[in-house]
This record gives structure tokens, C-alpha cells and sequence, in this order.
């Protein structure tokens, strides 16, 4: 009797274990597991490299509590606080608006309720970007004072943005679901006529045209403002450093400095324009370029800070610029996913330098580039780019897909409104991560595992941890 009794007992031991082990993946040691009474303390939303789950909460119960145990720990400490967040989102350009406006009416307002909501089920973007005339996703290049060549418009007495009237429009609609949204604009190129070669691709501003441009980005302001919409800053070029784009201008570090201090920082204050004016908007490999501008001390006074991309450079160089202008904000404006992209290593790459790299290195916001396009990637201008995937392919009148760089930005917008503030999060091997304090008092941790293997480790706060196990390839947000 006894030898069954201890044969039965060894038998439950046996079963108990392998459900224990059962709960992680690829072949690493379990997280142990929560008594079934246990009260769950952090909620939390999966994303799978293989697709399998996309952003869906999880009903695993997490619990703080102080276990021995022998997992790495991932400290966060509230008292140590960075930047105030203002926003995630994408650019929403031209072309985005068409293909949206594609939709009915109900599907229309659905995706933006998905997007720009904060309803269960939307993921609340909070900040956009717009292009000051047309980008190269839109299906033709323009400006808002186009001339026929040999004619100039010094007065800007055709100065007009009827084309991009679909933008205002539907931003009138995004503005209705969220009043608070913040908005950044940039120009692609300055009339052509302004130009040195005279073309909308290329070629410099004439230097006898600034105080002209300037004025030019008053009455984009002020037009914007009749129209219900604040714009929060500009930058006053986008990719300065590449005039290849259709459309697109060169501006050389030296020039933008003189545009700002001798006519677009006095032109917003004469006017009484508190539009903020952010420089450079270019990529992570030329951090020489804000750094003499922010040098100047004539330009300086007028500037907020600067602008990022990660086409090329290492995303650290704003912690950098942050240590030598701590009083100067950054933002991070733009970097775009691929049609032929993989969906697993996008998802990681752009999570540990998108969102963790940017937001860990004092930025302010954290932009992905389109909303949305055709399933041909599409509209683009002849020699724009022709393989940029959007958040969302529309694809009929009722139909649209959430692309990867929908879950990118989701993971942080969802659950990092804005006035939400950063705080400290300790680094640990394989798992990046950034955690931030939300304006309702909550804690958000964003983490991504781009490991071949499951990864557990104590998420410990205030001398209490909870152990977490986050799948391989995936990324998740925890809420506590």
C-alpha cells in the first residue's frame, strides 16, 4: 500500500514538472508558474515574429512577489526620469489620403478610428507628419507656388494648397477622433522657380528667395490655422543632404543656419507664430550637420532642436547631441519598411531602433514613414520611392491590412500616451526595452527578444519581481 502511495506521489512530481517546463519555448529553462489563486498585477500584449499573434492581450496571470530564483533582472526605477513623450504615428502623405479616401465612408472612418482612437481595439496614434506640398508618395510632385518656368511670384500672389485640400480634409476627420493629435511638417522642395536649377528635383534655394521661403512657411501656417489645424513644428527641408528624390533640395548645414536666423525665426516671431522649428531631418550619420547649427549662436534661440532618420548612422548620436545641447529636444521622424521585408526582422529591428533606440536616446517622438498605399505601392512620383510598405494596404473599397509597421508603432502608441514620461529601465542581454510612466500613473514597459530561444527574466520594481517569460522573435507590452 505505501509503495503505491510513494509510486503515485512521484508520478504527480513527474507530471507536475513537465507542465512547468511546457510553459516556455525553444529549449530554455521554464518560468515557474503562478498558484492558480494568484491575482494577476501586470497585463500585457503579444506580438509574433511568424505572425500568429498580433497584438493580442494575453491572459498568462503575472504576479510580484519575492522568489529566489535565478533569472537576470530587469530593474526599472521610477524616481529616474528622461524625456516627456510627445507621440507615435506615421507621416501621413498624399498619397496615404488617396488610397484612404478609396474607402467607403464606414470603412473610411473605421481604419481611423483603429489608428487615431483609444477604444479597445485602436492603438492611438498621436503624432503625425505631413509634407509642406507634395512628397515623393504622392502621384505627382508640386508646391503650393508653382510658376510657369521663366515666371517668378516674389509676393507668393499664387500661393495656394488646393491640392492638398483631401489632407486637410481628412485631418479634420482624424482631428474629431483626437483633438490632441501633434503634427510635424517638412517641405520636400521650395518652388522650382526659387530654385538654382530651376527644377522641383535638386538644386539649392537662391539666396535672394529666403526671406520669399520664409514666408512661404508663414502662410502654410496660417492657412492650416484657418482651416482648425495647429501645426506643432516644421523642419525646413527634409533630407537635406539628398537631392536625388523627386522632389527634394539640397540645403547645406550653413545655409539652413542662415535661412533660420536671418528670415524664418524672425518671420514666425514677427508674426506671432509659435510653431516650433526643428533642423536637420536627416539621417544618424551626419550629426555634424545640427551640431553647427546649434552652434550658431544667432540661430540657436529659434531652434527647438532636431530631427532624425536611421537610413545610415547609429542610433546613439542623439544622446550625444542631448549631452552637448541638453536644453535642445530630439525627434525621430521617419524610417520606412520594405515590400519585400520580412515581417519577423522587421518587427525586431525596428522595436530595438525605432522605438527602444530612439526613445532611450532622448527623442521625443517615434515616427514610422507612410500610413497607408495601394497593393502596388503606390501612389509615387515618377523616380519616388516605388517599394515603400505602408502601415496599411488598402485593398478595395471595404477591405484594408495592418503591415508590420502598424504593429511597430502600435506596441508603444497604444499604451504610451502623450505627457507620458520615461524612466529608467536597466539593459539585460537579448531583450531591449524602454519603460516609460504613463499620466494616469501607470507603468508601460515596451520589450522586444529578437533571440532563436524564449527568454525569462524578473521584471523588479519598488524590491518586488515578477518573472517573465517573452517568446522567441516576439515583442511585447506590459502594463502594471
Amino acid at each position: 500500500m505505501m509503495n503505491n502511495l510513494i509510486k503515485k506521489m512521484s508520478m504527480a512530481l513527474v507530471l507536475s514538472s513537465l507542465a512547468c517546463c511546457s510553459q516556455g519555448s525553444g529549449g530554455d529553462d521554464p518560468a515557474p508558474t503562478n498558484p492558480p489563486s494568484a491575482t494577476n498585477e501586470v497585463d500585457y500584449w503579444l506580438t509574433k515574429g511568424d505572425q500568429t499573434v498580433l497584438l493580442q492581450k494575453q491572459s498568462d496571470i503575472i504576479s510580484f512577489s519575492s522568489p529566489a530564483n535565478t533569472y537576470p533582472n530587469l530593474d526599472i526605477d521610477v524616481s529616474k526620469t528622461y524625456q516627456t513623450i510627445d507621440g507615435f504615428g506615421y507621416t501621413l502623405t498624399g498619397g496615404s489620403v488617396h488610397v484612404i479616401n478609396t474607402l467607403t465612408e464606414s470603412k473610411k472612418q473605421e481604419l481611423l478610428q483603429n489608428v487615431f482612437g483609444t477604444a479597445d481595439g485602436s492603438i492611438g496614434v498621436s503624432y503625425l507628419r505631413l509634407s509642406i506640398g507634395a512628397s515623393d508618395l504622392n502621384s505627382e510632385a508640386f508646391t503650393y507656388d508653382d510658376m510657369p518656368a521663366g515666371e517668378t511670384d516674389e509676393n507668393l500672389q499664387h500661393f495656394n494648397m488646393s491640392k492638398d485640400q483631401p489632407v486637410i480634409d481628412l485631418l479634420k476627420k482624424i482631428l474629431a477622433i483626437n483633438p490632441e493629435i501633434k503634427i510635424i511638417a517638412t517641405p520636400w522642395s521650395a518652388p522650382a522657380w526659387m530654385k538654382d536649377n530651376a527644377s522641383l528635383i535638386g538644386g539649392s534655394l537662391k539666396t535672394e528667395y529666403y526671406a520669399t521661403y520664409a514666408q512661404y512657411f508663414v502662410r502654410y501656417i496660417q492657412t492650416m490655422k484657418q482651416n482648425d489645424i495647429d501645426i506643432t513644428a516644421i523642419t525646413p527641408q527634409n533630407e537635406p543632404l539628398n537631392p536625388n528624390n523627386n522632389p527634394s533640395l539640397a540645403m547645406s548645414a550653413q545655409e539652413q543656419a542662415a535661412f533660420i536666423k536671418n528670415h524664418l525665426g524672425p518671420a514666425f516671431r514677427d508674426n506671432g507664430i509659435a510653431t516650433k522649428i526643428v533642423i536637420y531631418d536627416h539621417n544618424c550619420d551626419k550629426p555634424e550637420y545640427p551640431t553647427s547649427i546649434l552652434s550658431d549662436k544667432e540661430a540657436s534661440p529659434y531652434i527647438d532642436g532636431s530631427a532624425f532618420h536611421l537610413y545610415g548612422g547609429d542610433i546613439s548620436v542623439l544622446s550625444n547631441l542631448h549631452t552637448t545641447f541638453p536644453t535642445k529636444n530630439l525627434y525621430f521622424t521617419e524610417q520606412w519598411t520594405q515590400s519585400t521585408g520580412d515581417f519577423s526582422g522587421d518587427l525586431q529591428w525596428h522595436l530595438k531602433n525605432v522605438i527602444v533606440g530612439s526613445m532611450r536616446n532622448w527623442s521625443k517622438i517615434a515616427l514610422e514613414w507612410n500610413l497607408a498605399n495601394d497593393p502596388n505601392y503606390k501612389p509615387h512620383t515618377d523616380g519616388g520611392c516605388s517599394d515603400c510598405k505602408g502601415a496599411v494596404t488598402v485593398t478595395s473599397s471595404e477591405t484594408y491590412a495592418k503591415n508590420v509597421a502598424y504593429y511597430i508603432i502600435a506596441h508603444a502608441s497604444r499604451f504610451v500616451p502623450a505627457g507620458s514620461v520615461r524612466v529608467q529601465s536597466s539593459e539585460l542581454s537579448g531583450i531591449s526595452n524602454v519603460a516609460f510612466k504613463t499620466p494616469a500613473g501607470k507603468i508601460a514597459l515596451v520589450c522586444a527578444n529578437d533571440q532563436d530561444q524564449s527568454k525569462i527574466f524578473n521584471l523588479r520594481i519598488n524590491g518586488k519581481w515578477a518573472v517573465i517569460s517573452l517568446p522567441a522573435k516576439s515583442v511585447a507590452t506590459y502594463v502594471f
